[in-house]
């Protein structure tokens, strides 16, 4: 139950945060936090994550990525349920994934594009714009990759 809750408030905290973008910010505009390091900056990513793909090209790239996406959703739902008794941190690394996959399709769905706000760079190094959902979506892998590799209990002998 927790997992679900922690999907939906990634759910919801990208939609508002989003949406404040799109009402405050000019497109493409730049609003430094930290010099030299981190701005919020309106932008629309027509690809995948990290920008791939948003040159396009792709025809009906919007529907495509948001049947792709809705596909990998469903399969990340499947197995989140397939764990429902499994270890904390892989239900929660899903639920994040999860939340992150559907705040991104509801910009795809509606708008044909996914919203990035968040600019880091330093001097010439630029990473891709990203928002709350591609942070949890990041979060969530790392999550399911520590899960995957620290150590599980033995199992106790039965007697």
């Amino acid at each position: 139950m927790v997992e679900a809750a922690c999907a939906v408030a990634v759910v919801l905290l990208d939609q508002l945060t989003k949406a404040l973008v799109r009402s405050r910010l000019r497109l493409y505009r730049d609003h430094e936090i930290i010099p030299g390091l981190v701005s919020l900056v309106h932008g629309r990513n027509r690809g995948m994550a990290f920008g791939v793909l948003s040159g396009g090209g792709l025809p009906r790239q919007a529907v495509v990525l948001a049947v792709l996406s809705g596909a990998v959703l469903v399969l990340v739902v499947a197995h989140w349920h397939r764990l429902s008794d499994g270890p904390t941190l892989a239900r929660v690394a899903l639920a994040l994934i999860a939340g992150g996959a559907v705040g991104n399709l509801i910009d795809r769905v509606r708008l044909g594009y996914v919203t990035d706000f968040v600019h880091v760079y330093w001097g010439t190094h630029v990473w891709p714009d990203f928002n709350v959902a591609d942070s949890a979506i990041s979060i969530g892998i790392v999550l399911l990759l520590i899960d995957a590799v620290r150590p599980r209990p033995a199992p106790a002998p039965q007697t």
